[in-house]
């Protein structure tokens, strides 16, 4: 095994950028409530809302529809809710329609109960198949309210971009709500909530860089809001009450505008570096099985399949060769199972995959290594068709 570990689980969680970790201990010092009248408070709230304004940059939004949180689980149990308000007036949602290779976090409906879910397909190239989500809304009962309609931007297992513009379209020509799960897009596509269409987006600090335990649920407008979570003290304008983790939301403004920054040049060395690995692996195993490669995908994910090697097999043996990779998503308390993106796409889950997922500190060095270990695991395989 390697002296030293190679982390390639960027999509799991991103390692602290050196600029959120330098935010994040100066605001250390910063022991205020932000909620305070005083000058402590005001020195913290100054701070929360100047990442505020961080976070709603990268997202080409507006800082005051910022609705600062816990994480994208958070964001998303917030807004996935029957219940809504157009200013005082209370407002109904019918029913959910998420696609097939949603995050667990959108696939459990939020506040829906499960009778007024339904899922969106997709097709074999693991994009949402528009005339489903079309025919779907076509068939929604407008008595029951207003349809919602859920859909990712980039799919954290493949890195596939969905149509999102084009939903769009099809949503509001419905009268529909249409939430963007935006956390593995954030920092790697462009992403601008106007030009998306979308009513409503979601992201995380953890995910570009910044630390865990804050994520933000992004309005295009302030008008027409969820019901609220959590209720209490008022904070966040009433919407989400808590005294704001500060420390992270620090942090977390600050990898959204260091992500900004080197938007560009970072995307462009992870692209060049993705590519050199799966030229790698197919050299290696010309039998390897890249899904979506055909397609446009993020620039830091590869999400793929060896016959003949299951992948928590696969995941064990890239880790006993000092690789960290995941199978799929890491996000179901280590649980390694089928992934409901594989069969979405109408391939055998039992075939498993992997995904290898790159960030702003990888190196060339590293993908050497990790085409190594790809050879050598794939080298004693199974032969198709025998138990890996």
């Amino acid at each position: 095994m390697a002296s030293t570990r190679l982390y390639l689980d960027w999509n799991a969680t991103s390692p602290l950028h050196p600029a959120a970790r330098e935010a994040v201990l100066r605001a250390l010092d910063m022991f205020g409530n932000p909620n305070s009248v005083h000058g402590e408070g005001r020195a913290v709230r100054a701070a929360i809302e100047a990442a505020r304004r961080q976070v709603a940059k990268l997202a080409a939004a507006d800082p005051a529809h910022v609705i600062l949180t816990s994480g994208a689980t958070e964001a998303a149990n917030m807004v996935l809710t029957p219940d809504f308000r157009m200013g005082r007036t209370p407002l109904a949602v019918g029913h959910l329609y998420y696609s097939a290779i949603e995050h667990p976090a959108v696939r459990e409906g939020g506040r829906f109960p499960k009778d007024k879910t339904s899922e969106i397909a997709v097709t074999s190239a693991g994009v949402v198949d528009l005339d489903a989500l079309r025919g779907l809304l076509e068939a929604h009962d407008k008595t029951s309210g207003l349809p919602m309609v859920a859909i990712m931007l980039v799919n954290n297992e493949t890195g596939i971009v969905q149509p999102v513009r084009e939903a769009a379209e099809i949503v509001h020509a419905h009268g529909g709500l249409l939430v963007v799960d935006a956390v593995q897009a954030a920092g790697r596509i462009a992403l601008d909530i106007n030009e998306l269409g979308a009513d409503f987006l979601i992201v995380s600090s953890h995910k570009i860089g910044g630390p865990k335990g804050a994520g933000a649920l992004i309005s295009r407008g302030e008008v027409l809001m969820p019901r609220p979570l959590i209720h209490g003290g008022g904070q966040e304008k009433g919407h989400r009450s808590g005294t704001e983790n500060s420390l992270a939301v620090i942090g977390f403004g600050a990898a959204a505008e260091v992500a900004l920054a080197e938007f560009e040049t970072r995307n462009a060395m992870v692209l060049a570096l993705r590519d050199r690995l799966e030229s790698g692996m197919r050299a290696a195993a010309p039998d390897v099985i890249i899904h979506g490669a055909d397609g446009q995908r993020a620039a830091n994910t590869t999400f793929f399949t060896l016959p003949g090697l299951k992948a928590e097999t696969g995941q064990i043996a890239f880790d006993l060769e000092g690789v960290a990779l995941s199978a799929g998503s890491a996000c179901s308390s280590g649980k390694v199972g089928e992934s409901h993106v594989l069969t979405a796409m109408g391939n055998d889950p039992k075939l498993g995959a992997l995904r290898i997922s790159l960030g702003f500190s990888t190196t060339a060095e590293d993908i050497d290594r990790a085409i190594a270990a790809f050879a050598k695991i794939a080298a004693r395989r199974k032969p198709a068709g025998e138990a890996a």
